[in-house]
């Protein structure tokens, strides 16, 4: 599959970046949305609703002569690149000099507040904004955010300037028409359209909600709006899938009702203030639920509980997260985003499940920016003497000081560990493999091998189907859920 160098998303979910010396990076993403409506016999009029507020973004950038710029990748950059590397030119002491690119973007209100992607103006000295009516004007950057990839931008005018207002991304269906504008490989103002393939779709980071399009998305239209057919903003483009870099009628916009959380952060405080529950989560598949007595599948398993807001209010390692501020949570992914998506120090009432029934906790969250910057602390260990077992396809050891540098486990680490696992086993179909640490059996913590051959036991007296492991790979915790009915 081709990736373009300047595009950073991974297994071709390509993201835009400057591309040619007049050209910038991310794809435009278009749709049609609305509700059932037939297909229009001409976009023209929708175009001249909202043509007025699209606008070409020109950013420039001073830039390491001896490193690439923001336009490698274009062939004749290379070409050139090359050249003066031959001739000498490319030496690390050679001055700098100035790069373009080129994007799309969106007035939001008559006082120039403006939309786009991060990775358009990202890194850029300087901002330039041109309008349809070709009038041009100097941008501010206001904020950006990386984990949603939207900019807010700011320009001074002295007559109030056209915009467009942000629709209902969840009121979108897939088959509904939408048009995308902007300004796709540095040829000006450009319009298409096509339906919404698909919505909800999640690419790489923790609040994506893309909306899938076949609308023609090309570099330069990263920024730009996805418009339903009432000239409302359902979503920005911001990437493409594609084995070869130009489009092939699957582009992606970041939901509306996404960005207009983020944008409202941006306005008022000039960066993010997501919510913070403190919690490591996953999924609870069909085999967990049966081991926790959960009659659906759904939910997020708390498999961790640093100190944090959620620890302070009584949340527990085995509790499910059931809702969350009243909003059902059916997996770790909803979670994630409704409590990103809620103010910091609110108080919410969570619903948890814990040994067999509901309860209800408070929460006051906290900041997830604040969090992020924080650095653990770690404890010294208490080493064990090495024993060995082999039991359900697996042979378990007592974790050392040996097996804790080789695993590069952190000093107050504990638990046994999965040493070899035979191919054939259930625990291997699991996803269990070598070099994992088992922290708990049974929902009990365990550090000797004996008291994992008595959990298991225990188990098999208690007639349970399964027998549930807490398991850490690469400082990430994980519920397994074994059957005993292959043991």
């Amino acid at each position: 599959m081709f990736i373009d160098p300047n595009f950073r998303r991974p297994l071709g979910v390509l993201r835009a970046m400057a591309v040619a010396i007049t050209t910038s990076g991310v794809l435009i993403v278009s749709s049609v949305a609305a509700t059932a409506q037939g297909r229009p016999d001409s976009f023209a009029d929708l175009v001249d609703q909202v043509a007025g507020a699209v606008v070409n973004i020109t950013t420039n950038t001073t830039v390491a002569a001896a490193g690439p710029g923001p336009n490698s990748g274009n062939p004749l950059e290379d070409f050139f690149e090359e050249f003066r590397d031959r001739n000498g030119e490319g030496m690390p002491d050679r001055p700098s000099r100035r790069g373009s690119a080129l994007g799309s973007g969106f007035v939001i209100s008559e006082d120039g507040y403006i939309v786009t992607n991060n990775h358009v103006i990202e890194n850029a000295d300087e901002i330039m904004i041109e309008f349809y009516s070709g009038t041009e004007l100097e941008a501010e950057l206001v904020g950006t955010d990386p984990n949603t990839d939207i900019a807010l931008l700011k320009v001074e005018s002295e007559t109030p300037l056209p915009f467009v207002p942000f629709g209902d991304s969840e009121a979108m269906r897939t088959g509904d028409w939408v048009m995308a504008m902007g300004n796709p490989l540095g040829q000006g103002f450009s319009v298409s359209a096509g339906i919404v393939s698909s919505l909800g779709r999640e690419l790489q980071g923790a609040y994506d909600d893309y909306i899938q399009t076949d609308a023609a998305i090309n570099r330069g239209n990263s920024g730009g709006p996805l418009f339903n057919l009432d000239g409302e903003v359902i979503g920005v483009n911001t990437a493409i899938l594609s084995p070869t870099g130009g489009s092939i009628g699957i582009g992606f916009a970041m939901s509306s009702n996404v960005v207009t959380n983020v944008v409202d952060q941006l306005q008022r405080y000039g960066e993010t203030r997501r919510g913070w529950l403190g919690v490591r989560i996953q999924d609870v598949d069909p085999e967990l639920a049966e081991a926790f007595g959960l009659e659906e599948a759904r939910g997020a398993l708390v498999t961790d509980v640093p100190e944090g807001p959620a620890k302070e209010a009584g949340i527990e390692a085995q509790d499910v997260i059931l809702s969350f501020d009243g909003i059902e949570i059916d997996d770790t992914r909803e979670l994630v985003r409704t409590v990103g998506g809620a103010p910091v120090d609110k108080a919410v009432r969570v619903t948890i499940w814990r040994d067999g029934e509901t309860q209800t906790l408070l929460v006051t969250l906290g900041r997830r920016e604040e969090a992020e910057r924080a650095v653990p602390a770690s404890s010294l260990d208490t080493p064990q003497d090495p024993a060995e077992v082999e039991l359900m396809g697996m042979t378990v050891s007592t974790l050392t000081d040996e097996l804790r540098t080789q695993l590069g486990l952190d000093e107050d680490a504990t638990g046994l560990v999965v040493s070899d696992i035979d191919p054939d086993s259930s625990a291997y179909e699991k996803g269990l493999r070598a070099g994992d640490l088992i922290e708990e059996a049974g929902q009990i913590r365990v550090e000797t091998v004996s008291q994992l051959e008595e959990r298991l036991e225990e188990a098999r007296e208690a007639g349970q189907k399964s027998f549930l492991l807490l398991i850490r790979r690469g400082g990430d915790p994980r519920f397994v859920a074994l059957s005993l009915d292959e043991e």
